[in-house]
């Protein structure tokens, strides 16, 4: 089993997005998005530190200094090679443990994410990679990816097409051959829930649920259950809004 070492949670920012530019500063019910991943990640209690990975793109320099007002690192590197920056960041912080979540995702649960990196300690024998990507069962925007830092240095050196290179754990997950993985699945399918932040409507979701919880960070992801299922309307904010695929292309 692995040892317990250092977690790091390394969170994914940049200021680019062709359907909604600059989301991840975007208020949600009095703070910005990135606020409330890294509030919501440092209440997990398997993370030891938070950092956030962003690119040496002008444009993203409102994301580091908005994460030293947090408190928090922030780490830069290549905007289009993600998974260079993910190793260096790992480097930089001698992580034993990585965390992947995107700034994207405000409503990231603490609760899930120590279960994911839980199985991924406690798996016997290790893994390399552990998420609740692999078999999805979660609402969308609860990913959490944990994986050990020899395995996303491996991936690093060996990547060589574009998209594995702009998409940090890709190359891991697509090559069972040469990484050891492990699904962590939910008790219940809410998959097609859809909880991450890339259009306006997805925002105005956002936007409505924390406003009805009361605008903080402690409420879990079962609270959000819970409320959705008392005013299923607010589901129908986002519904129709689809993902895009990862691809070759």
């Amino acid at each position: 089993m692995f040892s317990r070492g250092m977690t790091v949670a390394i969170i994914q920012a940049r200021m680019g997005s062709e359907r909604l530019p600059g989301k991840v500063l975007l208020d949600i019910a009095g703070q910005s998005m990135l606020e409330r991943v890294v509030r919501r990640v440092q209440r997990s209690q398997s993370i030891d530190q938070v950092v956030v990975a962003t690119s040496i793109n002008p444009a993203d320099d409102r994301i580091a200094a908005s994460a030293e007002l947090l408190g928090v690192l922030a780490t830069r590197g290549s905007e289009d090679d993600v998974l260079g920056r993910f190793a260096d960041a790992a480097e930089l912080l001698r992580a034993d443990v990585c965390v992947r979540v995107s700034a994207d995702s405000p409503f990231i649960d603490p609760e899930v994410c120590s279960l994911v990196v839980s199985r991924f300690k406690s798996a016997n024998p290790p893994v390399d990679y552990t998420s609740n990507k692999l078999q999805p069962s979660f609402p969308l925007g609860l990913d959490v990816e944990a994986f050990s830092r020899e395995a996303l240095e491996r991936a690093a050196r060996e990547a060589r097409e574009p998209f594995e290179r702009s998409h940090v754990t890709v190359y891991m997950y697509q090559n069972p051959g040469r990484f050891t993985l492990l699904s962590v699945m939910s008790d219940r399918d809410l998959h097609a829930w859809r909880w991450t932040v890339d259009t306006p409507e997805d925002l105005e979701f956002a936007r409505a649920i924390f406003e009805r919880l009361g605008g903080g960070n402690d409420f879990s992801w079962r609270d959000v259950v819970a409320l959705i299922e008392r005013e299923p309307e607010l589901a129908e904010i986002n519904r129709h809004v689809t993902g895009r695929p990862i691809s070759a292309g």
